[in-house]
């Protein structure tokens, strides 16, 4: 049975392998497709059957007809490509899953191989096939905290335009222009959906969903709310350019306070990782029964969970929402 399985994971691990293969010889080959296609993805539409010809966003989740067909239909997968179009990833829902699969087989069999351990050699597997979302994840983080960066500024240049008697789509084209990714992009397709007959508030409502970042929703809330009941704009606006500002000092400040607890839960968790490497290299005999002792296998699993408890206890003390 084990070798049925193994063989079977070395044949899907070759399957994907060739896929991904084949994915990167046609990014090589024409390097300007993949920026083609995500622009299409986002930006065209079809039409449906219904009488009223209503049209709806098209979105491809994968290249691969049968590999989009099932992603369609499967649960969470909105959430995860909507990570992906916030962390502006070049590729395909269907790639990173592809290659999640890939890498996840490659690290489950490697440690099989050098360790002849089972469940160790899953959790590594595991491990290895969450790293591409932790990555996406990574860039998502940073391309909303720049977008949070660009929003006091851009609030403030949109404030000016309209004291200087533009109009609200019209500071908001400045905007776009005047900033890059992310903001000019987002800015500039929440134009184009006004453009294209939506209405603006049903426009910015999108922006807030598809643009993670709390302080747009203030925005979008703010300039709905001035729609409906009326009032000066500019000023409105003006108050939430500051207030956003006031926010990035205490945030600041909160960080520089912290940065101590920040530096112990490095520090507490990285200490028995290097003394542990330290016993491993110099010492092997000290570590063994850690290993190849049951008792000692129990005592590691122990130790891991324990240590992982207790980082995600001071991360937590140490984490102040501002």
């Amino acid at each position: 049975m084990n070798i049925l399985f193994l063989g079977v994971a070395i044949f899907i691990l070759s399957l994907l392998v060739i896929e991904l293969s084949f994915y990167a010889f046609r990014i090589i080959q024409h390097p300007d497709r993949a920026t083609v296609r995500k622009r299409l993805r986002r930006s065209v539409a079809e039409e449906t059957a219904n009488p009223g010809g209503d049209l709806f966003k098209k979105q491809v989740l994968s290249d691969v007809p049968f590999l989009n067909r099932i992603l369609s239909v499967l649960p969470g997968v909105e959430r995860l490509q909507l990570t992906m179009n916030q962390a502006n990833l070049k590729y395909t829902l269907g790639f990173l899953i592809l290659f999640s699969m890939a890498i996840g087989l490659a690290g489950y069999l490697l440690c099989l191989f050098l360790v002849r351990n089972g469940w160790l050699a899953l959790l590594i597997g595991i491990f290895s096939a969450s790293l591409p979302l932790m990555y996406t994840r990574s860039k998502k983080r940073q391309r909303m905290a720049k977008f949070e960066k660009q929003l006091p500024e851009a609030l403030a240049l949109i404030a000016r335009a309209l004291r200087a008697g533009h109009a609200f789509s019209s500071g908001m084209k400045l905007a776009a222009e005047e900033f890059g990714d992310p903001l000019g992009p987002e800015f500039n397709e929440t134009l184009d959906e006004i453009n294209f007959g939506l209405s603006v508030a049903d426009a910015l409502k999108n922006l807030a969903r598809r643009v993670d970042c709390p302080d747009l929703g203030f925005f979008v809330v703010s300039v709905i709310l001035q729609r409906e009941t009326g009032g000066n704009l500019a000023e409105i606006i003006e108050g939430l350019a500051h207030l956003i500002r006031e926010r990035f000092k205490f945030r600041g400040k909160v960080r520089v306070l912290s940065a101590e607890g920040r530096l112990s839960a490095v520090i507490l968790m990285v200490l028995p990782l290097l003394l542990a490497t330290f016993l491993f290299v110099f010492h092997p005999t000290v570590v063994a029964p850690l290993f190849h002792d049951p008792i000692g296998r129990v005592m590691l699993w122990i130790m891991t969970v324990l240590m992982v408890l207790g980082f995600l206890m001071v991360r937590r003390i140490i984490k102040v929402e501002v």
